[in-house]
């Protein structure tokens, strides 16, 4: 996974780790005095399940690519200073502590940045066709939180 070249926006849906490192590198800039990254990570419970042990993510593949897109792009009708935007995703199994979702934005003020970041992956979350499986001490099921996907206009 490599960063794309002379663009403002990474998107992508991936097996491999998410490079972190890479996506703050990528989204940095001399124009910008603020940069929000979120990591969701896997955790060792979800509510009725404890003991999880194991998380893997479907996509859709043909669509969570646009569908990202779209957020990202909706976030910079809303926040018309953001600089740069990264949006990737895991799909695959993933261990407990596995990084599987990553935002980061860059913008010249700290609000921008903050507020661009939270719509990304909130709206990624109602939006983008991923499923998480859940594999804990009981059982396994998809997630609790999964829901009809959202579509914006």
């Amino acid at each position: 996974m490599r960063a794309p070249r002379d663009e403002t926006d990474w998107v992508e849906v991936t097996a491999a780790a998410l490079p972190v490192q890479e996506a703050l590198d990528f989204v940095a800039s001399h124009s910008t005095g603020a940069t929000v990254l979120f990591l969701g990570t896997v955790r060792d419970h979800s509510e009725g399940r404890p003991g999880v042990s194991l998380v893997e993510y479907e996509a859709w593949e043909e669509q969570v690519e646009p569908a990202l897109r779209k957020v990202v792009a909706e976030a910079r009708e809303r926040w018309g200073e953001i600089k740069r935007v990264a949006v990737l995703h895991r799909t695959g199994p993933l261990a407990v502590g596995d990084v599987s979702v990553l935002v980061a934005v860059s913008a010249p003020h700290r609000a921008e940045a903050f507020e661009a970041g939270r719509y990304c992956i909130d709206t990624l979350k109602e939006t983008a066709p991923v499923w998480k499986l859940e594999r804990w001490e009981g059982g396994e099921a998809f997630g609790l939180e999964a829901h009809p996907i959202k579509t914006i206009p």
